[in-house]
């Protein structure tokens, strides 16, 4: 039987930091939740010297807009990471879990000895988990 071959080749570096990207997005969200944006309330003190544009703007406008569409996008990211962990296997789980979604700065050392592993089967079993996790949520990398 032979193995399925792309014709393209993924870029195992930027897939990886992609993902944890991500999970750290996720991770703040679930902590902090969204920070909002506030409108300036002063008047700028430089004078504009144009004529009309016949353009409104309103920037508290563009703020309620930007604050929702944005909360809306990380709570939306932030349900798909936890769905895509809770479907990995346990162990897989568990170093995701332990590594980026808990609070403080954790260490991969931190986590392969809680864990009872080998360093070597720990970084195989995190990149299994990080290339599952770029797959699913479609942050797989690609040479050009």
């Amino acid at each position: 039987m032979t193995q399925l071959q792309f014709p393209w080749e993924i870029d195992r570096e930027a897939t990886r930091e992609a993902v944890e990207q991500r999970l750290e997005s996720a991770r703040l969200f679930a902590q902090l939740g969204f920070i909002r944006r506030e409108t300036k309330m002063t008047s700028s003190p430089e004078p504009r010297f144009h004529g009309a544009t016949n353009v409104t703007s309103s920037p508290v406008e563009d703020t309620a807009t930007y604050n929702v569409d944005t909360e809306q996008r990380l709570e939306k990211e932030c349900e798909q990471v936890q769905q895509v962990i809770s479907r990995l296997g346990k162990l897989e789980r568990q170093l995701i879990q332990k590594r980026y979604m808990e609070d403080g700065e954790t260490f991969d050392y931190n986590v392969y000895s809680e864990l009872h592993l080998s360093e070597r089967k720990y970084y195989r079993i995190k990149s299994n988990a990080i290339y599952k996790l770029a797959f699913a949520l479609r942050l797989e990398r690609y040479v050009d």
